[in-house]
Parts: C-alpha cells; structure tokens; sequence
C-alpha cells in the first residue's frame, strides 16, 4: 500500500505539469529559468542538506555503491552491442546507448527516495546519486564521442562535457555534504534554515517540470527503438541491480535507494548531450518522455517486489 500512496501522489504531479502546459498556466519561456532554479539552486539544498546531516559511516555502503556502478556500466554495454546489432547512423547509436543507462537520479529518483524512505534513505540515494552522476557522464561521453557526429571535432566536445561535469551543482552538493559529514561539522542554524526552505521546492518544481517537458508526438515517431530503450533502462538494468544486491547478502534497506535510483526513467540531460554531440535529438527527446511515462508502472512493479 505505501508503493501506491507514493507512486501515485508524484506521477499526479507530473501529469499536473502537463496538463498545465497544454492549459498555458506553464509556458515555454518559463521552464528554461525554471529548470535553472531547480538544478543550480533547489536541489543541490535539498541533497547538501540531507547528506549533510546524514551519518556518513552508516549511511555509505561501499558493497552496493560498487553493485550499483556496475549494473550501470552493464547496461551501458548492452546498450552498446544491441546498437551495433542495427542499421542506425550514428547519431542515433550514440543516443541510444546514453539513453539506456543514464537515469534521472536528480529530478524523479531522489524525490521518490525522498517520499518513499524519508530523510535516511534519502541520504543514502544522495551519496550514490552523487558517484552515480560523474560514472554516466563519463559512459555517455564515450557513448556519443564514438557514435556521434562530435567524432570528427572531439576535442572541443569533450571539453565542455568535462567542464560542465566538473561545475555539475548536484555532484559538487552531493561530495559537499559528504565532506561535512563525515568531518562531523555542524551547520550554523540560519543556514540550516535557509536550506531547509530552498530543499522545500525542488522535489515538487522538478516533478512539474518534468510533466511539462513531456512530448507523446515524438513518442509515436520513434516508437520501436524508443521502447527498447525503455525496456532497458526501466526494467532490465533494476533487474541487473536486484539481482546483484541479492546475490551479495546486503540488507533491503541498505540497497532499496540504490533500487529506486537505477530504476529512473532517461534523464533530461541526455537531451543536452545529444544536441553537443551530434546525437538524436528528437529520439533523445522522445525516450525521456517514454521511460517517464512507463516509470510510474515499473516503480510500482520494483517497488513492490523488493519490498
């Protein structure tokens, strides 16, 4: 019952931000500084805050940080021998291979960690999340240099990639409060405050902006290649994770956010990569909105069955 209770409340809100899209109470100039707000101001408080104040000798599980990254390197490489199998250009091999592994930890998987676990699972998916996002930016990277039209200009590519990963505010928030932990500081009480006040907007502005980026016509013009994307990300890569953490003897509570975070939909960042790297741009686009759609059932089915 709490799966549904969860589930449930943040994909209302996601499809809230898409109807109030196509109503025009959210118009398109407004979701750029939105977006901004949320990835450079809102979320990083949230995850400062929350790690920050989390224990970091109980809360860092070295056993399913390295299970976690290796089912994302898996899929990666799934993704990328499948493409091989196909007669897609380039660009769209590269998009493709991205799409299936890199998840959208900061706008939809520590919300439902958030939610679902409360503020101690929330610590936990924000330590991982923090790894989880340099090891896909760096496998997307590669996935687009070697597949995308960025092969023949690889240089200035790949460094704007590396000066956005280095100044990525989720990742510099993450390895901040990770600092502060584990050096066992304590946070003035205004900044506290102030922290708590920013972190009170991120999951729910960035649940409404995710509903409002969503596009079903593109869905229906890249319908086979994106549901396999979909497949991959949503059910199959979970299930390599699962399996492992199983495997490994870990407790539940120690790998369900780690769960939560490899079951994300595509992120929305892919699309930004896709267009610095000579990608798809539309099929990007349209497995974000897919894998969002499809997440709010497969979230039910892991959650459900890890639990």
């Amino acid at each position: 019952m709490q799966v549904i209770t969860t589930i449930i409340p943040i994909f209302s809100v996601i499809a809230l931000g898409y109807v109030a899209k196509a109503k025009g109470f959210i118009v398109k100039d407004f979701l750029g500084p939105a977006n901004r707000i949320v990835f450079y101001l809102a979320l990083p408080a949230l995850i400062f805050n929350a790690v920050s104040k989390a224990s970091f000798q109980d809360d860092f599980n070295a056993v399913i940080l390295l299970l976690t990254l290796l089912s994302t390197i898996c899929i990666y490489f799934c993704g990328w021998v499948i493409a091989k199998f196909t007669t897609w250009r380039a660009g769209r091999i590269g998009s493709f291979i991205q799409c299936v592994g890199h998840g959208n930890h900061g706008y939809i998987g520590l919300p439902i960690a958030l939610y679902y676990l409360g503020n101690s699972g929330f610590a936990k998916a924000a330590i991982i999340a923090g790894f989880l996002f340099v090891l896909q930016h760096i496998l997307s990277v590669l996935a687009m240099q070697v597949n995308g039209a960025a092969q023949n200009t690889p240089g200035n590519s790949v460094l704007r990639v590396a000066k956005k990963l280095i100044g990525n505010p989720i990742i510099l928030s993450a390895f901040a409060g990770m600092g502060v932990s584990f050096l066992g500081l304590t946070i003035p009480g205004p900044l506290l405050r102030f922290l708590e006040i920013m972190s009170g907007m991120a999951a729910p502005m960035s649940l409404l902006l995710i509903g409002a980026s969503l596009s079903f016509t593109l869905i229906r013009k890249n319908l086979l290649p994106v549901f396999g994307a979909a497949t991959l990300k949503l059910i199959v890569l979970p299930l390599f994770g699962l399996v492992l953490f199983s495997l490994s003897g870990e407790q539940m509570d120690d790998y369900l956010p780690a769960l939560i975070l490899l079951a994300t939909p595509t992120a929305s960042v892919t699309y930004i990569l896709a267009g610095e790297m000579g990608g798809d741009c539309d099929f990007t686009a349209a497995a974000i909105s897919a894998g969002t759609i499809c997440s709010a059932l497969t979230y039910v089915l892991w959650l459900t069955v890890a639990s």
